[in-house]
């Protein structure tokens, strides 16, 4: 039988574009599923009548994920998993896994109230970084100085939705101005990328105006980015980490990745690379 592959997505971004073109020059029937406008019937027991493999896309987290799980159930095999798609999108899961399976990570403190949160700063010591449990591109991601601007961050917490009372707290790095992010698909390292701020900046989201250099991938890079990723559930991701003093940390693994500047700067074609896997999986 021909393959046909599916694709989840809520926006079409150049990546999603680049992907559709790898599909279609290798001759690869693509059908696209808006988020916006498939609906499902949970109770049926019949097995979906769809491509029996998809490409988990969406950008919303939750929305990729009750999609994900629904289509598992169904016998879908699904990139990524719901396995490593809950861990990805959730910052105190992946920290849980990375630790888990001994790959070194910054020091990370959960707390569920402020005066605990204050607690686990004395033990991190300043400048630490509060960071949503759930999100993307460093938005309200902040820098905690001191105890009076902790406070201060805390307090303003208090009034936002409870999933922004859970306080992830961690170590702030001494690092170069730069992080790692490196592609990962199944168990080998395609393409890595040095991530620099924008100018006035100290994130280094391209998102965010940041840029792109090239990253050999070190046997250390490759090591340590396939070890996160299968801590995680595995699949096509984006590792993420920083040159600190002890040693590379990883700080963060992303599901449903952006790769085309990593393309760009590289020349790695990873929508093909991504094609190819989904056709490996396929026969397997």
């Amino acid at each position: 039988m021909a393959l046909k592959i599916g694709m989840i997505y809520d926006h079409i971004r150049p990546d999603e574009r680049m992907i559709i073109e790898a599909a279609k020059k290798r001759g690869i029937p693509i059908t696209l599923y808006d988020a916006d406008k498939i609906f499902f019937n949970l109770t049926d027991p019949e097995r979906l009548e769809t491509e029996p493999i998809m490409l988990q896309r969406s950008i919303s987290y939750f929305r990729g994920l009750h999609i994900t799980a629904l289509l598992e159930s169904k016998g879908v095999k699904v990139v990524n998993s719901y396995k490593a798609s809950s861990i990805c999108g959730n910052k105190a899961l992946t920290s849980i896994a990375l630790a888990k399976a001994q790959v070194p990570t910054p020091t990370t403190y959960l707390a569920f109230t402020e005066s605990a949160a204050l607690e686990a700063l004395e033990k991190i010591g300043f400048p630490a970084i509060l960071k949503p449990v759930i999100g993307s591109w460093g938005r309200l991601i902040a820098p905690l100085k001191d105890v009076d601007s902790a406070k201060a961050i805390f307090e303003s917490r208090e009034y936002m939705f409870p999933l922004y009372q859970v306080y992830y707290l961690q170590e702030m790095v001494d690092r170069p101005s730069r992080d790692i992010r490196c592609f990962v698909i199944e168990d080998q390292a395609v393409a890595a990328i040095y991530r620099y701020p924008a100018p006035g900046d100290w994130k280094t989201n391209i998102a965010r105006g940041g840029r792109a250099e090239p990253c050999k991938i070190t046997p250390e890079i490759e090591e340590l980015s396939v070890k996160a990723a299968e801590a995680v559930g595995g699949g096509v991701l984006g590792v993420d980490m920083m040159e600190s003093q002890k040693g590379l940390l990883v700080h963060e693994v992303n599901n449903t990745t952006e790769f085309k500047t990593t393309t760009e700067a590289t020349g790695i074609d990873i929508p093909d690379k991504i094609i190819e896997y989904l056709v490996a999986i396929s026969r397997r």
